[in-house]
């Protein structure tokens, strides 16, 4: 097993690798705009997972990935002419979800902004149900003797 710095750097640069040959090098017209998000790597180093994101439809997303799987090749042997390794990595690509899952949180915020600014409006002339004060309010009456003089019965006063 390898020190966890030295895999995350590892990480990084296989990163750096893969983005540069997708603009650089790979000139597949089923390739569409690719941003390469994270990459991660196993303890032991045999195997790599590229997170990338395609801006597009379903059907670009898929000739990416097509693309992606046909340049695996060039791209693990390039990799391992620039970091030096003694193995390759195996090289995993996977479209990372997490922009759509963001523009999904989006929306519903957006809903929940846009339903909370209705019950605003509905709120503004609106008036509360029932008294204004709704507390109950002791009569003369009912209020407590505190002078500390018997009542009538002859008991101490509470």
């Amino acid at each position: 097993m390898v020190d966890a710095a030295r895999a995350r750097k590892l990480a990084d640069r296989i990163q750096q690798i893969v983005a540069e040959m997708l603009e650089r090098r790979i000139k597949d017209p089923r390739l569409g705009f690719v941003t390469v998000t994270d990459t991660r790597i196993t303890a032991d180093l045999r195997e790599a997972t590229v997170f990338y994101t395609v801006f597009g439809s379903d059907a670009e997303r898929a000739d990416t990935a097509a693309a992606l799987e046909s340049a695996r090749g060039i791209i693990r042997s390039e990799v391992g002419r620039q970091t030096g390794v003694r193995f390759t990595p195996l090289l995993e690509f996977k479209h990372d979800p997490l922009p759509d899952s963001a523009r999904q949180l989006d929306d519903l915020i957006n809903a929940a902004k846009a339903r909370d600014a209705e019950v605003a409006r509905k709120a503004e002339g609106a008036a509360y149900a029932g008294d204004p004060d709704p507390y109950r309010k002791p009569e003369e009456d009912d209020e407590p003797d505190l002078s500390g003089k018997p009542d009538e019965d002859g008991q101490p006063a509470t």
